[in-house]
Parts: structure tokens; sequence; C-alpha cells
């Protein structure tokens, strides 16, 4: 795998491969941010969480089209607008759908797997007649074009290092909402004892939609960060959706940390796995390992010690 490769050369892929992994591993925090809050603290499995996805880019995609032929001079701040269109856009669809179908499907995790597996395919097929079945891309400002030299082999791409920046700064504000505020003490509360949060006043069907509506909306902020590294398809979200859960289950559903070690090992693995195999090699030795980690921990990297 290795032969015909200069240890300088191995250096140089191996970090380009790094900074490459780095990219997926944004993607795939973002992703798993939200999943983690809905199935990690809701206990809901919801395998339409890609399709919230696409639809924060298929806002980004619109915001693009539209900024640059009715608003060009604000062209360059336009994915600003995208970003907080997607939250608000992925967020109020996840809340509707919340209320319309997941709060009567609670502590039924299989009936829940199973309706919004049948909401993805609806919501795939509803872009498919919105916006076609071709996948579409968007056009970035000139600021976030063009890469960052190291070294005369190595080079980052500005958009890239948006999207680790982007993904820092909602980490830690999904961290903040989580462990430092009211509504997350109320998410814990819920998750911990749902009978007991509503006895001391904690209006817990509000919790649940909020909650759901958070994680969905995160989604649709990875939805306008996937934009910058691959075409918007109708069944785009269906090729992460396996990996996101991935993700959430091997660093422990409940555990803000265990999901960025997570997601860091998971993303670095396949990207340099990805350049001397193929993709679907990578991804098979990738879920074989991780497999095999979970039979010897199925709690998880990182769990949370909570009364019982």
């Amino acid at each position: 795998m290795f032969d015909g490769y200069t240890l300088s050369e191995l250096g140089s892929i191996l970090a380009m491969q790094g900074f490459a992994g780095l990219i997926l591993f944004s993607v795939f925090v973002l992703m798993a941010l939200g999943l983690a809050i809905i199935f990690g603290q809701m206990g809901v499995i919801n395998m339409a969480h890609g399709e919230f996805m696409i639809l924060g880019a298929y806002v980004t995609y619109l915001c693009s089209h539209i900024f640059q032929n009715y608003l060009p001079g604000l062209f360059s701040i336009y994915f600003f607008v995208a970003m907080a269109l997607a939250f608000c856009a992925s967020g109020a669809l996840g809340m509707l759908c919340e209320w319309a179908l997941i709060r009567h499907l609670y502590k039924r995790p299989l009936d829940t797997l199973l309706a919004t597996w049948g909401l993805s395919l609806i919501l795939q097929q509803a872009y498919r007649t919105i916006f076609g079945a071709r996948e579409v891309g968007v056009s970035l400002p000139d600021w976030m074009m063009g890469s960052v030299p190291l070294t005369d082999l190595i080079e980052i791409p500005i958009n890239g290092l948006f999207v680790m920046a982007l993904t820092l700064i909602i980490t830690a504000a999904v961290g903040a909402m989580m462990y430092r505020s009211g509504w997350g003490k109320q998410v814990r509360a819920v998750m911990q004892n749902r009978v007991m949060a509503g006895a001391v006043g904690i209006n817990t069907e509000r919790t649940d939609r909020l909650t759901f509506g958070i994680g969905c909306g995160v989604a649709g902020i990875a939805g306008a960060a996937f934009t910058m590294i691959g075409s918007t398809g109708p069944t785009a979200g269906q090729l992460y959706i396996v990996d996101t859960f991935l993700v959430v289950v091997f660093g422990g559903a409940a555990s803000l940390l265990g999901t960025i070690a997570s997601a860091f090992s998971i993303s670095q693995a396949q990207s340099a796995m990805e350049f001397f195999l193929s993709g679907s090699m990578a991804k098979v030795l990738t879920l074989l390992t991780v497999v095999g980690i979970l039979m010897l921990r199925p709690q998880g990297l990182f769990t949370l010690k909570v009364r019982k």
C-alpha cells in the first residue's frame, strides 16, 4: 500500500489527507450534534436527519442564486444569511414534524425509526419534485476561494478553514446551551425523569418540541456547510446518515465530548484510508473497527453517569 512513496511524500500525503479529514470531521460533527441532541437526549431514532441537512443545503443554494441575481453587491455575505435561514427552515420543519408525528411515538423507538424513515422518503420526493433530480451546487464568494500554502506540497483550502471555524463556534454554542443554560437543564431533567420534571413545573411537551427543532436546525447548518464540499441532491443526505449514527453511537449517545472524539477518529481514519484504498473499502474497514470496539465497550467511548 505504501510502496513507491518516500517518507517525505508519505508525510505530505498524510498531512493533506489529515486536513481533508478535518473538513469531513466538521460536517460529521455538525450532523452528529443535531442527532446527539435528538437521539441522545430524546431517545428518538431520526432516520430523516439527513433530509433536514439537505433542506439547509437547498436553502443555501436558493440564497446563492437570489443574492447573485438580485443583490450582487451583498453576495460576499450571503453565506451568513443562508446559514441563519437554513437553521430556521430546518428547525421549523423539525418542530412541525415533532408536533404532527414524533410526539405520538415517544418510548417506542422502533416505531419512530419506521416513521422517520417514511418521512425521509417523503422529503426526498418533495425535494425531487421542487428542485429536480439533478444535483446542484452553489457559488462561493471570492473571499472563500483559493487556499493557504503551508509548504511547497501542502495547501489548505480557505473554505475548509471557514467550515472548521464554523464547527468550533456551533459546538461551543451547543455545549453552552446544553450545560450552561436553563433550557439545557430542562432537557436533561426531562431525559432523566419525565414525570418528575413535569411535576416540578417543566413543560415537557414544549421542551421536546424545542429540542427536536434545535437538533434539526443544527442539521440545517450542517447542510449549509455541506454545500462547500459536495453537490446537493434529493438523496445526498442518505450518504451521511449511517456515518452520523455511527459517530453518535461510537462516542456515547448523550456525550458531547464523545461525539466530537468519535467524529474526529472516524473522519481521520476514512480520509487516510481513502487515499491508499477505495472509498468503499475505507468505509468497510472503519465500520469493522468501530463494531469491534463497540463489542468490547457497547456504551461508547464516553458515557454520562446518571442515577437510575
